[in-house]
């Protein structure tokens, strides 16, 4: 008899544990999963690093939200988000962000963070394009990309190897900056935008007139590159692992480089610089609710601090500009505090009017091409 108790007793003991445990989990980090509010977005690839850090979600959870996003080109999110499959919509400029905002009547956006256009390159490239005056010294640690002569040598058709005293890099193919594809990604038109300013006489394109010209003017730039990457992040990644041979120069966001230079994770390699476009373009990273948890979003992006520093770790400049210069200050990292020379992009109607016409251009094998 006493053994049969003991059996039972056990069999009791073990029940409770069982118990226990679900109701443990049920109540414990289980439930809180649960309890989040899954909010979708759709945003430009460079900005995953930073949705994707656990670190985020964190902060993120803390509110009560879940979120996980999807990403494509600005200029795919601007003519194509679905507001019922997502809660905000992320892309990397104002124009494509204020399309957005008036197609689906969102009453606000929420600019969080920036991130200026820049090269990055190698220091035989930059002696060499210096060499030539096409590059030069700010006077405030950092160097310029004069655009204006930068286009004279593309005009002319010039190549590296015919560029003065140059040893360093004397390949045979044109001087071109790598973009991306103009027709899906937000870099290439922030390209654009600087290139057409300088083409049009140092002043935003506004007018179809102007459309036109410039679009002619400047569609070798993308035209001659050949093949173009969707997204930003595929370029800077073949600058980081192929290096100079494949990629001497690259159109990104300052805050692809950055946010390596701030990991201190080797990427950055010793021969390996970065210069800033004279003018240049400010990338304002702009998201645009589509539903009230779309709008805690972008008002935590903005608002919350712990985000903001976070967000500076990855190279982003915030409207709190102590969280960028923290992370300059505490990892040495060659970058300015701030720029002079930016210019606004075209309304987004002239943006794509000028995108269409180079892609006209080279559907209909008339673009002009340099004299090699």
């Amino acid at each position: 008899m006493k053994r049969w108790i003991g059996v039972g007793l056990a069999l009791l003991l073990g029940a409770a544990v069982v118990v226990a445990i679900v109701v443990g989990d049920r109540s414990g980090g289980g439930a809180e999963k649960k309890d989040l509010i899954l909010v979708r977005g759709v945003i430009g690839s460079e900005k995953k690093p930073f949705f994707d850090d656990r670190r985020v979600q964190a902060v993120f959870a803390g509110h009560g939200l879940r979120v996980e996003v999807d990403t494509a080109g600005s200029r795919q999110i601007a003519a194509s988000v679905d507001p019922k499959k997502y809660g905000f919509a992320f892309p990397s400029s104002v124009p494509a962000a204020e399309k957005i905002k008036r197609d689906h009547g969102a009453a606000r956006t929420f600019a969080p963070f920036s991130s200026p256009m820049a090269v990055a390159t190698f220091k035989p490239i930059v002696d060499v394009l210096a060499r030539a005056g096409v590059v030069r010294d700010s006077g405030q640690g950092y160097q310029i990309l004069d655009i204006k002569k930068y286009l004279d040598l593309v005009a002319k058709g010039t190549r590296w190897d015919r560029l003065p005293g140059n040893t360093a890099y004397p390949a045979r193919k044109r001087v071109l900056l790598t973009t991306t594809d103009i027709r899906t990604s937000n870099s290439a038109a922030m390209y654009l935008s600087i290139a057409g300013y300088v083409a049009n006489g140092d002043d935003v394109v506004n007018s179809n007139a102007q459309v036109s010209k410039v679009a002619e003017e400047v569609a070798p730039l993308f035209l001659d590159q050949g093949y173009s990457e969707t997204s930003s992040e595929a370029p800077f990644e073949d600058y980081l692992s192929q290096g100079i041979g494949k990629t001497p120069m690259v159109m990104i966001y300052e805050a692809q480089y950055a946010s390596r230079l701030f990991a201190g994770d080797g990427s950055i390699r010793p021969d390996m610089r970065l210069l800033y476009p004279s003018p240049t373009v400010l990338s304002k990273h702009t998201l645009v609710p589509l539903s009230a948890q779309g709008t805690e979003v972008g008002r935590l992006l903005q608002e919350d601090q712990e985000l903001g520093r976070l967000a500076a770790a990855y190279g982003f400049r915030t409207a709190a500009p102590k969280a960028f210069g923290d992370m300059v200050a505490k990892t040495g990292a060659p970058l300015p505090p701030g720029l002079i020379d930016v210019v606004e992009p075209p309304a987004y109607e002239r943006l794509e009017s000028m995108i269409a016409e180079v892609e006209e251009l080279y559907r209909s094998g008339a673009a002009p091409s340099p004299t090699p």
